[in-house]
């Protein structure tokens, strides 16, 4: 019986966008060309406005290149979303008003022709805090909840390529802290490949096994940090002296980017 193939890894090649404007268009993203491994987990972080977000909507394949291309394993972005192998999160979480949690959860299984095993909707909602709002329909629920149903309805159909845009952005401060130490071990444990966009260095550095700084616009690469702290990251690992010492080179790279952009610097939460 042949083994079930792996998550994808993505390739990037000379990959930019402008946007037509006056005087010759705004460019957001400068040539960007990357390698992301397989089932690594990867943090883009950058000033407010660098085109953080058009990156990735490039990546999965929801927003035309003006120039270079994106590579999924062997497929493009297309293909790889219409076999349901990508799930995208932005931070419009985006849930239909008239159904209940449960509801936009399951939505992503159907969409996907995908069939999940019995409670995996209910454990996916406890991990995330919603555990009782099953039945709730998003009116009545507060923006960091609708982000936390949002990032259920992402996981749900174990996708091979995760993208989040601000995942834990709308999300009280002990939420987001139990909600980074808690997710990325579903995804580890899958080996998906996933990228997601933040503003906070703690976030990045404590998520993910590498780091990406982007100046400002238009984004290119000013550091690749390998973050280099055991897995799964331990209670506390924050306070680690190895944690303090990345944080200070992601903040360090995003003053560096500021300055010789001429703009004001991302400060690190």
């Amino acid at each position: 019986m042949p083994a079930e193939p792996g998550p994808p890894g993505i390739s990037c090649a000379g990959l930019a966008k402008r946007f037509p404007a006056a005087g010759g268009g705004l460019e957001v993203v400068a040539p960007f060309t990357r390698e992301f491994a397989a089932g690594a987990t990867t943090a883009l972080v950058g000033p407010s406005g660098c085109g953080k977000s058009t990156l990735l909507r490039m990546i999965a394949g929801l927003e035309t290149p003006s120039a270079g291309s994106v590579a999924i394993g062997d497929e493009t972005p297309a293909e790889v979303r219409a076999r349901a192998g990508l799930a995208v999160s932005f931070q419009d979480p985006s849930l239909l008003p008239w159904r209940t949690v449960r509801g936009n959860v399951a939505l992503a299984l159907t969409l996907a022709r995908r069939r999940a095993a019995a409670g995996t909707i209910d454990r996916l909602l406890a991990l995330v805090g919603l555990e009782g709002f099953a039945g709730t329909r998003p009116g009545a629920l507060s923006g960091g909840m609708r982000q936390r149903a949002a990032i259920a309805r992402c996981l749900v159909t174990e996708p091979e390529l995760l993208l989040l845009d601000e995942p834990f952005g709308a999300v009280d401060e002990l939420t987001r802290r139990q909600l980074a130490h808690d997710l990325p071990r579903l995804w580890e444990a899958r080996g998906t490949t996933t990228l997601f966009v933040t503003h906070s260095v703690t976030e990045a550095v404590l998520i993910a096994d590498r780091v990406l700084v982007l100046s400002p616009r238009p984004a290119r690469v000013v550091a690749d940090i390998p973050v280099t702290l055991d897995r799964p990251r331990p209670e506390g690992v924050e306070l680690t002296v190895a944690f303090a010492e990345l944080a200070e080179r992601v903040s360090a790279a995003l003053a560096r980017g500021a300055a010789e952009g001429g703009q004001t610097g991302l400060a690190a939460q």
